[in-house]
C-alpha cells in the first residue's frame, strides 16, 4: 500500500513522513503555471517613438512581465526594406531601445530584457526591397 502526502507551505512542497512499516511517501511537483505572451509594437515610417496604441500594448507586456514574476522579456525591432540594410539596423535597433526603455520606465527589472534588431533580414511580410509595408516596421516583445 502506498500513502501519498503532500503540504504546500509557502510556495514549496513537503512531503510529510509516514510512521509504520513498509509504507512509501511519494512527493509530488509543484505546479507551476508558466505564463507566456508575445506583443507586437507598430512604428510609422523612419519613426523610433511609440504611437498611443503602441504605449498601450508596451504597458500590457509591462503588467504582465512585473505581475507575474516573468524570468525573461526579448525584445527585437524589425523594419521595412525602404533604405540600405546599415540604417535599418540602426533603426530596428533604436525601435528596441524605445520599447526596452518605457518598459523599464513601466517598473520591468532591465536585468531581464534582452534586445536586438533585425533590421529588414526578418520580414512579417514579405517585399520586393525599397516597399513601405507598416506590418513589417515593428517590435516584437516575447514575456516569459
Amino acid at each position: 500500500m502506498k500513502t501519498y502526502a503532500t503540504l504546500l507551505l509557502a510556495g514549496s512542497a513537503f512531503a510529510l513522513a509516514a510512521c509504520g512499516g513498509n509504507e512509501e511517501v511519494v512527493v509530488a511537483e509543484p505546479v507551476v503555471e508558466v505564463v507566456a505572451e508575445d506583443y507586437t509594437v507598430y512604428f510609422g515610417f523612419d519613426r523610433a517613438d511609440l504611437t498611443p496604441v503602441g504605449a498601450e500594448t508596451v504597458a500590457t507586456a509591462s503588467n504582465l512581465a512585473t505581475n507575474t514574476g516573468s524570468s525573461t522579456v526579448s525584445v527585437v525591432g524589425h523594419t521595412d526594406t525602404v533604405g540600405s540594410v546599415a540604417y535599418n539596423q540602426a533603426l530596428s535597433e533604436a525601435r528596441a531601445a524605445t520599447v526596452v526603455g518605457a518598459m523599464v520606465g513601466n517598473g520591468v527589472n532591465p536585468a531581464i530584457i534582452t534586445a536586438a534588431g533585425r533590421s529588414e533580414l526578418d520580414l512579417a511580410v514579405p517585399t520586393a526591397d525599397g516597399v513601405r509595408e507598416v506590418r513589417n516596421r515593428r517590435v516584437e516583445i516575447g514575456v516569459e
